[in-house]
């Protein structure tokens, strides 16, 4: 099995606290998500624990329409949180969403474990497609996110 990994770095001019409070909320996954994918939510929510099993609606291919559920398996509030698919798309998933606090701001680090299935033929649809998607899908969130927050620029 290839496990793939995919890394996203983003500043945003607002507190640990905020950020916790928007980002470890599944509701607002809608809001930053592409609205192509159709995402949807299907869970109530309370408070983010580990063990806590969420499930999704979403369009990961034209046509193509699928239940996603995750675990949340691991919470350090406010720094870090992940989830895991449990039912879904890919073979494996395990995204781990850490923030710290930097001046002027929180930085945001999404870092994603994948594997994909069907073998050599989802390996060879992995960069064209499945990365190509993943890398669209986190330009619209970067995006939105500084358009709902502010950008907080920082020369690294």
């Amino acid at each position: 099995m290839k496990v793939y990994t995919l890394k996203q770095i983003q500043r945003l001019p607002i507190d640990l606290d905020q950020a916790w409070e928007f980002f470890s909320n599944p509701r607002n996954l809608s809001k930053i998500t592409p609205p192509a994918l159709e995402f949807e939510c299907l869970d109530e929510f309370d408070e983010m624990r580990p063990g806590m099993m969420l499930m999704y609606r979403v369009r990961p291919l034209p046509g193509f329409r699928t239940t996603w559920v995750t675990e949340i398996t691991h919470v350090d509030r406010p720094s870090l949180f992940v989830d895991e698919q449990r039912v879904g798309p890919y073979k494996l998933w395990h995204h781990q969403h850490r923030f710290r606090e930097i001046p002027g701001g929180v930085e945001m680090e999404d870092e994603i474990h994948y594997a994909l299935p069907f073998g050599w033929l989802g390996r060879i649809f992995h960069k064209p497609i499945v990365l190509s998607e993943l890398r669209k899908i986190f330009a619209f969130r970067q995006k939105t996110l500084i358009e709902m927050f502010g950008d907080r620029q920082n020369s690294t």
